[in-house]
């Protein structure tokens, strides 16, 4: 039972390792907030211009995972083209801009630090060969002796990002999202995971309506 228990344990943890390279670090919106499928929201990323392929792959994603629930959501990149709004707009220089357009709502994706990180990783118990199940002292003096064998470092790329969303008839803030990427494997990955993480929270704080 021992070894059946140290197996699930060791799986657990590496199914865990695998599973949280994005995360969702907080979110908040308004009681009375609610998506209408007749209302276009406008997906709209504001990363720096050297991440131009980021903003593609984070507006498309987002739009589609919008547009899965039934509701009319556009990227603004698509619709505007990428001059629009310029490498240093902010949230409000953008909203001034688009509370011309057809959107009642418009959801911005802020890319607020990116950043590399050195961590330190203690050596495992294990050492370098996985769990022993043989006799005792083989297991005990392996065991021991990893205890000794140093650790490393190893060097993380962090992706902070926060999305809010604004009812532009009210003018406020209807609901905002703060999530963290840990070494993405690649951009379109993370695109991808960040948009649906996005989308489920939206539909647990009841903003998207269950039909």
């Amino acid at each position: 039972m021992k070894k059946v228990g140290l197996f699930i344990m060791g799986a657990g943890l590496l199914l865990l390792g695998a599973c949280t390279s994005t995360k969702l670090t907080s979110s908040w919106k308004t009681n009375d907030a609610q998506l209408q499928k007749d209302k276009k929201i406008m997906v709209m990323a504001l990363v720096p211009q050297r991440e131009k392929q980021l903003r593609a792959l984070m507006e498309d994603n987002l739009v589609a995972e919008l547009q899965k629930e039934g509701l009319n959501a556009a990227s603004a990149l698509r619709t505007y083209g990428p001059d629009a709004f310029g490498d240093k707009t902010d949230e409000k220089a953008a909203l001034r801009q688009l509370r011309n357009s057809d959107a009642s709502q418009v959801l911005t994706v802020v890319l607020l630090n990116k950043a590399r990180e050195r961590d330190f990783v203690p050596s495992s118990p294990y050492g370098p060969y996985g769990p022993y199940y043989g006799g005792f002292w083989p297991y005990y003096s392996r065991w021991y002796g990893a205890m000794y064998q140093p650790g490393y470092y190893q060097t993380n790329t962090r992706y902070n990002w926060e999305s809010n969303l604004y009812d532009l008839n009210q003018r406020k803030l209807i609901y905002s999202a703060q999530t963290q990427s840990v070494d993405p494997p690649t951009a379109v990955r993370q695109a991808y995971l960040y948009a649906k993480l996005i989308v489920k929270d939206m539909t647990k704080q009841q903003l998207i309506a269950q039909n």
